[in-house]
């Protein structure tokens, strides 16, 4: 810490640069960490809020942001720029708030800077944790973003019935894992999907799954599904899109429910993949709604009251696959997209 006349005083302040927009899968070198300093003090009269990251979430959607977005895109938020940190959901603990919702040492979580300390420009989208009797890290996935994004298109976008077939793609990620476990509360038979065969296991020996499988060992996905359900599918979580989706509509059954959370398949193609059986829709009379999180921000304090008792009564299981450091941030976030990480992939940066 070094100290300059009257000056505050400066302290490190490592940070997660992007360099510039990403053709193709993203490589570790399109990210890297620099070394900075910063003033641990807001600018009289600001409404900011000053806060020390705890934890960053590494999420699919933000393949998205390092391509440039114009408004036919139709993407909510704008690209990254390059030259500047990256940006995403984290979990952040206060040291200075000149905004009256929030004082020193407030716990939050919301969109924050890809760095050691970060001034909230905005904090009225930061939301205060009241829980603290579970890890700070959930806040990243299951009690986040995620878990509100699973929550919200599986119970209030499919309608869930006991007894009913669900199939989730990417299901050991940060909102498969859930969904599947949720289904499963609810009665429903479901089977999920993933890349490699420890992926395929978990879902299976450690969220409850019926049934899983290996996408990459399926050379004819029409046929692996039908072999899952000889009945079809009720209710198809969407995350994968492109064949995945193709095969999908060829199982739905009469007036299934698709919910369409992403489509990772597709994030780093230049050009998208086209679905081919979108009549099986109108044949079917299959309802298709894609969806935002952002949308459902106002049933975050329901969705604590479901899911925070399935917690602590064992009910539900959730796994984080946690880099230290922010050092790691760069391989983290590019392993997302190469199916490295196992469950939530999170990167701590303090634990205070």
């Amino acid at each position: 810490m070094a100290v300059s006349g009257e000056q505050e005083p400066l302290v490190g302040n490592k940070r997660v640069i992007f360099k510039d927009f990403v053709s193709g899968f993203p490589k570790e070198s399109d990210v890297h960490v620099t070394a900075g300093t910063v003033k641990l003090k807001l600018p009289e009269g600001s409404r900011a809020v000053l806060v020390k990251n705890l934890y960053l979430s590494c999420d699919p959607f933000m393949r998205n942001l390092m391509k440039p977005l114009d408004d036919s895109s139709g993407f909510v938020t704008t690209s990254y720029t390059p030259g500047s940190p990256v940006s995403g959901f984290g979990v952040a603990k206060v040291l200075e708030s000149g905004h009256r919702d929030f004082k020193e040492g407030d716990l939050v979580w919301g969109v924050t800077t890809w760095e050691e300390y970060s001034v909230i420009k905005a904090p009225e989208t930061l939301i205060k944790i009241q829980h603290t009797d579970v890890p700070l890290s959930y806040y990243t996935g299951i009690l986040g973003m995620p878990g509100l994004t699973a929550y919200a298109g599986f119970y209030e976008i499919c309608c869930p019935k006991k007894g009913e077939y669900v199939y989730v793609s990417s299901a050991a990620g940060a909102v498969g894992q859930l969904v599947g476990q949720f289904a499963k509360l609810t009665g429903c038979y479901v089977v999920g999907s993933a890349g490699s065969k420890e992926k395929v296991d978990l879902l299976k020996n450690k969220f409850g799954f019926d049934a899983a499988f290996n996408y990459k060992e399926e050379h004819d996905l029409n046929a692996g599904l039908k072999r899952y359900f000889p009945e079809g599918i009720d209710i198809y979580f969407e995350n994968v899109g492109g064949k995945m989706l193709d095969a999908v509509l060829l199982n739905m059954r009469v007036r299934g429910r698709i919910a369409a959370c992403g489509m990772i398949s597709q994030y780093n193609a230049d050009k998208p993949e086209g679905v081919s059986n979108l009549m099986n829709i109108v044949y079917k009379s299959v309802r298709v709604e894609g969806f935002l999180v952002l949308d459902y921000l106002q049933q975050y304090s329901k969705f604590l009251d479901t899911v925070i008792p399935y917690i602590k009564e064992g009910k539900i299981t959730y796994v984080e696959d946690i880099a230290e450091g922010l050092e790691s941030g760069p391989a983290a976030l590019v392993g997302l997209f190469n199916g490295r990480n196992v469950g939530k992939q999170v990167v701590t940066v303090s634990r205070e």
